[in-house]
């Protein structure tokens, strides 16, 4: 990963009839990162066997990408997403200023950096 590489992993344990709603959603954003996103490195999205997991793995080129994903995505599609079941994660990396502005004064799941090789 870059020192300008924003990485971002989701995990999320689905509602009774979540999975189903999550695998539809998931290809209406995998459409946009395809079709859209100019920045978007990785957008892999994984399931456990019995669907009531599933993990999503992002990468960008740096925090102005994932600030153009997350407006290509929108709200009412992230709430989608979201209410499919509990969801949890982290994003990696530093954002910059607007991404920064995104997250809140305390960025919940936001890690900086420590040491790389």
């Amino acid at each position: 990963m870059s020192s300008t590489e924003i990485l971002g992993i989701a995990r999320i344990a689905f509602a009774d009839g979540g999975a189903e709603e999550f695998k539809r959603l998931s290809e209406r954003c995998m459409e946009i990162v395809r079709t859209q996103d100019t920045g978007t490195l990785q957008y892999d999205i994984y399931l456990d066997d019995d669907e009531t997991r599933a993990v999503v793995v992002e990468r960008y080129r740096d925090s102005a990408a994932l600030v153009e994903h997350l407006a290509n995505i929108g709200d009412e599609l992230m709430a989608a997403v979201m209410a499919c079941g509990e969801m949890e994660g982290e994003t990696l990396g530093v954002p910059g200023p607007e991404l920064r502005a995104m997250m809140g004064e305390n960025a919940v799941g936001l890690l900086l950096p420590h040491a790389s090789l």
